[in-house]
């Protein structure tokens, strides 16, 4: 199942990595100013950047730490990054292809590991976050930024439906609960959790995926549902024939606590 799920991936963000490097919501200056100030990165930090897609974190990163290192599955997207990373003439930065369940690294290897709108991909969420925390050094920061999924087990069930839909290599979106449950069972400190609202219109969520044979039936859904009063949990409605909605995103920021001090004899 794994390995069709990683085709599947590959074959959704090829189809996607001009759009998604160009996306407005993933270029936003705030938020990469907010993943930057949460990795508190110094000139000496090692960082990565789990599933790192076309680079736009990387490159923000790379402003601030010693080194930072983007793996992605995808091939193209990992040129996409590398394209992204030599305009901008740094040269503190590298590109490895690999498994987020499987990272291709060792043990404690970097001081910050970073995630972004990835953890909703993953078959597994708890044992990647594990994976995340073995190469983190103890001490170490991990920051994941991800849309959240609503508490109510409904709501949340219908809003992943939509974005299968959109996109069949999505596999659900976590509510906060469940995130800060993973990143706890991999030993790691939740020590913040930064939320804010997306403002989201179909079309520009639908054109991301660069399908443009799903838009029609999708936004058809959509409607009928918002019609219908179902919000989804994301706040889902209809407006001057635009159909909107809501997606609530999250940076938590999860510390790998250091080992106890031998005791003294």
């Amino acid at each position: 199942m794994a390995d069709s799920h990683d085709k599947l991936i590959r074959t959704e963000f090829a189809r996607q990595a001009d759009t998604l490097a160009q996306g407005v919501v993933f270029n936003d200056a705030l938020i990469l100013d907010r993943i930057r100030k949460a990795a508190q990165l110094g000139k000496h930090s090692r960082a990565l950047d789990v599933a790192c897609g076309p680079g736009i974190v990387v490159e923000a990163l790379a402003r601030d730490a010693g080194a930072v290192v983007g793996c992605d599955i995808t091939p193209e997207m990992l040129a996409k990054a590398e394209q992204r990373c030599a305009s901008a003439a740094l040269t503190n930065v590298r590109f490895v292809p690999g498994r987020a369940e499987a990272l291709p690294f060792e043990d404690a290897e970097f001081d910050v590991v970073v995630s972004r709108s990835a953890l909703h991909h993953f078959l597994d969420p708890a044992a990647t976050i594990r994976e995340m925390a073995r190469v983190l050094k103890s001490d170490g920061r991990m920051v994941t930024v991800d849309v959240m999924a609503s508490e109510d087990a409904a709501e949340a069930a219908l809003h992943n439906a939509l974005e299968i839909l959109r996109d069949p290599s999505h596999v659900r979106m976590l509510p906060r609960s469940e995130l800060q449950k993973h990143l706890e069972s991999a030993g790691l400190r939740v020590e913040s959790c930064t939320t804010w609202v997306n403002h989201r219109e179909a079309g520009e969520w639908l054109k991301i995926t660069n399908a443009p044979e799903r838009v029609g039936p999708l936004k058809i859904v959509m409607s009928e549902l918002a019609t219908r009063g179902a919000t989804a949990g994301i706040d889902l409605c209809v407006d001057g024939g635009r159909i909107l909605f809501e997606h609530t995103a999250g940076l938590t920021v999860a510390i790998k606590e250091g080992k106890p001090a031998a005791a003294a004899f």
